[in-house]
C-alpha cells in the first residue's frame, strides 16, 4: 500500500488586501498559513507517507520571496523519504524562465511537473503520476482530454488544477471524460472547498480558509492506495475557522440585550475562530446600533468579530407617508416602496428615511 497526503491551494504569501480584518491580523493569518503547511509536511514525515501531492497554488506568485522558497525547501528536505509532487496553478504559474520555482535548487525529493502533460515514474513504489503545471493566469481549454494511462499495472495518479464544475477560464475539466480514463486517484486543486467528486476524484480544498466565503471545514485528504483499493478521508487541519452567525433582532431589544444574545451564542464556539455576526430583523427605530461599541464588548469572548447590521427600524411607513405627503420624505417613501421586497432597496429606504428625518429634526 502507498500512503499519501493530498493538499493544495495553500497560497503562501497571501496579502489579504481585500480582507475585512486589519494589517496586524492579516500578517498573523499570513504566518499561520505557512505554519499550517509546515505542519502538513511534518505529518507526512512522521507518518512515513510515500507521496505528498500538492495540486497547485502552493504560493502567491506576486508576494512569495526567495526566503519563503528556501524555507519551503528546507521543510521538504526534512522528509527526504517522502516524494513531494508539485503542480503549479493559476496563482503560481511557471511562465518561461521567470518562474519563482526556478529561483532555488530544490531538494532531491521534490518533483515539479512541467507545463505540458508529464508522467513521473516511481518504480520503487509502483506509481506513475501524471499532471501538468499552469504556464499562464488563465487556461480556457481542457488540456486533460487526451491524456492516457500508459501502464495499468501501476498505481496511476493524476494531479490537476482546474474547474470540474463548469466551463470556466480556469482549466475546465470534463468529469465524465476524466472518470473514463481510469486513474486510481485524481488529486484536484483550484476549488478551496474539499469535495469528493467520486470516491477516487477529490478536491482537497485549502488547508486554511482565506475569508468568510470559506466558512466550511478546511484540511487535507490522506490515505492509502493500491491497484485494487483506495482508503482515503478528509482530515480537518486548519488553525481557525471563519464562522458566520445570524442573530434575529426584534423591536423590543436594547443594545445590551443584543450583546447578551451574541455572547450566549458565542459560548458554544471556539475563541480562536473568526466571526461575522449578521444582525437581522426589526429594531426599535429610536435605538442606534453602535457597531464599534458592540465589537469592543465582544473582544473578551472571541479573537475577531465583524458586525453587519441588516436590521430595519420599525417605522410605520403608511403613517410617515401621510404625515409627509407634500415633502421630500413622502415622495422618497413612495418612490422606494415599490421595490421594498428587494433587500438592497429596503435597506436603502430605511437608511434614507433616517437621514431625511434627521435633517428634518435639525
Amino acid at each position: 500500500m502507498v500512503k499519501f497526503i493530498h493538499t493544495g491551494d495553500v497560497h503562501i504569501g497571501m496579502e489579504f488586501k481585500k480582507a475585512s480584518f486589519g494589517i496586524d491580523f492579516a500578517k498573523k493569518r499570513r504566518n499561520e498559513i505557512k505554519e499550517t503547511f509546515y505542519n502538513i509536511v511534518k505529518r507526512a514525515g512522521d507518518n512515513k507517507v510515500h507521496l505528498l501531492l500538492i495540486s497547485g497554488d502552493l504560493f502567491e506568485d506576486e508576494y512569495i520571496t526567495i526566503g519563503d522558497l528556501k524555507e519551503l525547501n528546507n521543510q521538504f528536505s526534512k522528509i527526504i523519504d517522502t516524494k513531494v509532487i508539485i503542480i503549479a496553478g493559476n496563482h503560481d504559474p511557471i511562465i518561461g524562465n521567470k518562474s519563482n520555482y526556478s529561483l532555488i535548487n530544490w531538494s532531491n525529493n521534490v518533483h515539479i511537473i512541467n507545463t505540458e502533460i508529464e508522467k513521473l515514474v516511481f518504480e520503487d513504489i509502483g506509481v506513475d503520476i501524471y499532471g501538468l503545471s499552469w504556464n499562464k493566469k488563465q487556461i480556457k481549454d481542457n488540456l486533460l482530454n487526451d491524456i492516457q494511462i500508459e501502464d495499468k499495472n501501476k498505481i496511476n495518479i493524476l494531479l490537476a488544477h482546474g474547474d470540474i464544475y463548469q466551463q470556466s477560464n480556469y482549466l475546465p475539466i470534463d468529469k465524465n471524460n476524466l472518470i473514463q480514463k481510469g486513474f486510481d486517484y485524481v488529486a484536484l486543486g483550484h476549488i478551496h472547498k474539499s469535495d469528493f467528486i467520486e470516491d477516487n476524484i477529490a478536491y482537497c480544498g485549502s488547508p486554511e480558509p482565506l475569508d468568510f466565503s470559506e466558512s466550511d471545514k478546511h484540511g487535507i485528504i490522506e490515505g492509502c492506495i493500491s491497484n485494487s483499493t483506495l482508503d482515503i478521508s478528509f482530515v480537518p487541519f486548519a488553525k481557525r475557522e471563519f464562522v458566520i452567525m445570524h442573530i434575529d433582532i426584534d423591536e423590543n431589544m436594547t443594545v445590551e440585550c443584543i450583546i447578551d444574545i451574541i455572547v450566549n451564542k458565542l459560548q458554544n464556539h471556539e475563541f480562536h475562530n473568526l466571526y461575522r455576526i449578521i444582525l437581522e430583523g426589526m429594531k426599535d427605530k429610536d435605538i442606534k446600533l453602535d457597531i464599534n461599541y458592540i465589537k469592543n464588548r465582544l473582544e473578551e469572548h472571541v479573537i475577531y468579530t465583524e458586525i453587519i447590521d441588516k436590521t430595519t427600524p420599525n417605522y410605520d411607513l403608511d403613517q410617515l407617508r401621510k404625515e409627509n405627503a407634500n415633502n421630500v420624505i413622502g415622495k422618497f417613501i413612495e418612490h422606494m416602496e415599490s421595490d421594498i421586497e428587494d433587500d438592497i432597496y429596503r435597506q436603502a429606504l430605511y437608511e434614507g428615511i433616517e437621514a431625511l428625518l434627521s435633517e428634518k429634526v435639525n
